[in-house]
């Protein structure tokens, strides 16, 4: 079984969400759900992953990679994944690359552009 599909179904089984509720909470149909715990399956999206790791409360990171904890210690009210720190189309993704390779002082300078453009 993929390290994925393992995790997808830890996580149900943790929060006992039963396939079909888990599949109702993110609107998708419970064959879908199936498909993601089997090892030979499809991968659920990125938007689905992050609405497993709301429904279960499990971190995001832990959920998509293995990595690090499953849980936010010493935060148990924490968001599993802030959505907004996600780009939400492609010019999003492209003004953040951009705005990563930006020194602290340019990074500044075009907060503050944004913000005048936002106004």
């Amino acid at each position: 079984m993929s390290g994925l599909s393992l995790r997808i179904r830890k996580a149900r089984a943790l929060t006992t969400l039963s396939q079909a509720e888990l599949a109702r909470r993110i609107g998708v149909k419970r064959s879908a759900v199936t498909q993601w715990e089997h090892p030979a399956g499809t991968t659920p999206s990125v938007e689905h992953l992050i609405q497993i790791a709301q429904e279960t409360g499990l971190s995001f990171e832990w959920l998509a990679t293995g990595r690090g904890p499953s849980r936010c210690e010493g935060a148990e009210q924490a968001p599993a994944v802030i959505v907004d720190d996600y780009a939400r189309d492609e010019h999003e993704s492209e003004a953040l690359s951009h705005f990563r390779r930006l020194s602290g002082s340019r990074r500044r300078m075009a907060l503050e552009i944004l913000q005048i453009l936002g106004g």
